[in-house]
């Protein structure tokens, strides 16, 4: 499979960065894409709307359907789920992309944070995967992608932040079982990570403003990895996770400055990698 032709993507979080980078590359293939987010009117510290995502992907070539949804709640879930079959008459990947992040020690967690991480990370995740799994068991070459890191049982990746880490694990945990439970279904459940920062508004607005983004990736180099899986057989590739440089390495590239917001400054590595 060389492209994304005619395939229909269910991308939660999508209305700005790397879950919108990821439906932009597709679109530009001439994909359908769900872009199934909360935000359905302009945030003043947070670009984009469902709307203006589904504009860009219909510039970019494809198709694009505003589910405006908060996957903490099922009913909207699965509505956004039989608007885009009822509309697209399928769906062919889902990439949990929608995350929710608080960093801090276990005395400065909140349980509202905490409660927050763990039903939009783990929960969302989980029930997303299983109202799209229907849909995904009819498709030709299905995929469900998680933006979520390596699972290293390391203390060391805990210690800082316990509740976010153990709300980003639990995504990564979906992987390890769901890549073994639907493999002789070919559904292909993978995961991807970055290697460095990449540049969203959470950087931009939790942790470090422009400081900190004038020393991240673009989400440009999320979407390229992305792609790179999407578009392979899904009974072949599953059950990895992938750091997007080893990845895109394995896959010819050798240039990354292209996707450094500040070509030659020195970038800040991911919490988890």
């Amino acid at each position: 499979m060389n492209n994304l032709q005619g395939k229909t993507l269910f991308i939660t979080g999508s209305s700005r960065g790397i879950g919108k980078a990821i439906a932009l590359r597709a679109a530009a293939d001439g994909a359908n894409v769900a872009v199934v987010s909360k935000t359905a009117e302009p945030h003043p510290k947070l670009p984009g709307t469902v709307y203006s995502t589904v504009d860009e992907i219909q510039a970019a070539g494809g198709q694009g359907l505003a589910c405006v949804t908060d996957i903490r709640h099922e009913e909207q879930l699965q509505a956004a789920v039989e608007k885009t079959v009822e509309t697209f008459g399928g769906i062919d990947i889902l990439v949990n992309n929608a995350s929710a992040i608080f960093l801090a020690g276990t005395l400065d967690t909140p349980m509202k944070r905490y409660d927050l991480m763990h039903s939009v990370n783990v929960r969302g995740t989980y029930m997303t995967s299983q109202h799209c799994l229907p849909h995904l068991l009819k498709a030709g070459n299905p995929h469900i992608l998680n933006l979520s890191p390596p699972l290293n049982m390391e203390a060391k990746w805990f210690a800082p932040h316990v509740a976010y880490t153990m709300s980003k694990f639990g995504m990564s945990m979906c992987v390890l079982g769901m890549a073994t439970e639907l493999k002789e279904q070919g559904v292909a459940v993978n995961a991807l990570w970055p290697k460095t920062v990449i540049a969203t508004a959470a950087v931009q607005n939790l942790l470090g403003g422009e400081q900190a983004i004038a020393r991240c990736r673009t989400p440009e180099i999320m979407a390229d990895a992305a792609y790179a899986i999407l578009t392979s057989d899904s009974r072949q590739h599953t059950g990895n996770f992938y750091i997007d440089e080893q990845l895109l390495g394995k896959h010819g590239v050798t240039d990354f400055e292209m996707y450094a917001v500040t070509p030659g400054a020195e970038l800040l590595p991911d919490f988890f990698v």
